[in-house]
């Protein structure tokens, strides 16, 4: 086995599963790009450059992502010690100053004596016993990304990602909705349908077609919209289009006036456990925002939980679900782990956190110890599950309560329950960083 560990990509996954694997005295060769070469996206020389928005979301133990980053501050992670250090007033969300959060990152990561940095393009995924975690980032290089696809057996990877909402079963009012697939197949209860009355329809239709939508970069327009139609596009082309498209009312009848809706939205179930459920043919460029006001005026989920909003941008990422184990170990060559978006995660802190699990775990191969995996009841825990599990509609997720398990005692009230949930995976994140 090699005298080091190799970690291709600089960004945030990469710099954490660094950090984690020098914390632990291995020595790490990273490869970064940067200044030689620079994604459409990236501009600064700097590490863990952070090119949309500047929040790391909210600090609140209530929120998913806030008890995302209190997880991986109990396993000193650095990545989010530094933007503790350099935050700037944003209420209760841990918002940083972009450069010097970039500019920290690296100072950190050069002063490691452990760490080696080398700044050039990475082409070729090494064949030998090298154990390699790959983290080159939802804009990775067409060479890199070549590679990735040989050595993961895909004849290509994800090129975007045109997702739709998901919602928590829970907050979908079933006394509108009801279950079951088109003309009335008894067999399919994956599905609940949403119907529309004519005049709830075009108020939708109004409301949908003068949104706000995010702005793209300039090199992703062609790809995204060449591959996937965003549901405020197929609006605006006729009021009626999307009642032709994926709001076809035909095959349903609406159990409470026995007769065929004027539309009808179907959300398809998301997870094995049946709580979380995506709206169908939503794939949408709409501000977050928006999607909440607008898609909250679809029958049935006017108090609809949003665990996920769309999105459609450019993002590299292979299917997960069926090539990596919980530790983002590839399962077909154990020298390799992925981390970051590539891996099937979504978000900063997301990313984050995948790069300290697979730091980690890469650190106790190198020492051939046992494997390291999170229990479920934790968020890093529930996302390392989540991108594991088999799952033929895969597409990237974030840190939200409805992937983790529910607890014992049945809790009415969001915020208490999201306090017990809290409590239980902090305990769980102490006890096994006794462990580790």
């Amino acid at each position: 086995m090699k005298e080091y560990i190799n970690v291709i990509g600089g960004g945030l996954a990469g710099c954490e599963a660094a950090y984690q694997i020098a914390k632990r005295g291995i020595k790490v060769y990273l490869y970064e790009m940067k200044p030689q070469k620079f994604s459409p996206a990236h501009s600064n020389k700097n590490l863990g450059e952070i090119v949309c928005s500047n929040s790391f979301k909210s600090n609140a133990l209530t929120n998913a992502c806030g008890l995302l980053k209190e997880e991986l501050r109990i396993f000193d992670s650095l990545l989010i010690k530094c933007a503790d250090k350099v935050k700037v007033p944003a209420g209760q969300a841990l918002a940083v100053d972009r450069e010097k959060f970039a500019k920290m990152v690296t100072e950190e990561i050069e002063k490691n004596e452990n760490i080696k940095i080398i700044r050039e393009e990475y082409t070729k995924i090494p064949e030998d016993d090298a154990i390699t975690i790959i983290a080159t980032g939802p804009l990775t290089s067409e060479k890199m990304s070549l590679q990735i696809a040989k050595l993961t057996g895909n004849d290509k990877l994800y090129f975007y990602d045109a997702a739709a909402p998901i919602v928590s079963k829970e907050s979908i009012d079933m006394n509108i909705g009801f279950l079951g697939d088109r003309y009335g197949k008894e067999s399919d209860n994956s599905y609940i349908n949403l119907p529309f009355t004519k005049e709830e329809y075009e108020k939708f239709y109004n409301e949908l077609i003068n949104a706000e939508v995010v702005t793209l970069h300039d090199f992703e327009k062609k790809e995204i919209f060449e591959g996937c139609m965003p549901i405020e596009i197929m609006a605006k082309r006729g009021q009626d289009t999307m009642r032709y498209g994926p709001l076809k009312p035909v095959g349903f009848t609406d159990p409470r006036t026995n007769s065929r809706p004027y539309a009808i939205v179907q959300l398809r179930q998301d997870n094995s456990d049946g709580t979380l459920y995506n709206l169908v043919g939503f794939q949408t460029n709409l501000k977050f925002g928006e999607q909440k006001r607008v898609f909250s005026m679809i029958p049935g989920l006017e108090n609809a939980e949003f665990i996920k909003y769309g999105v459609m941008h450019r993002n590299t990422y292979i299917n997960s679900s069926n090539l990596l184990d919980e530790t983002f170990n590839l399962k077909s060559n154990s020298n390799i782990y992925f981390a970051g978006q590539i891996s099937g995660v979504e978000g900063y802190v997301e990313s984050i956190a995948s790069g300290l699990i697979a730091g980690i775990n890469a650190a106790l191969k190198y020492r051939e110890e046992n494997r390291v995996t999170f229990p479920e009841d934790t968020v890093m825990g529930a996302l390392s599950k989540y991108i594991s599990t088999p799952n033929n509609k895969f597409q990237p997720m974030n840190a939200n309560f409805g992937i983790l398990p529910p607890l014992e005692e049945k809790i009415k009230d969001k915020i208490k329950r999201y306090e017990q949930m809290s409590n239980r995976s902090l305990k769980a994140c102490k006890n096994l960083h006794n462990m580790v």
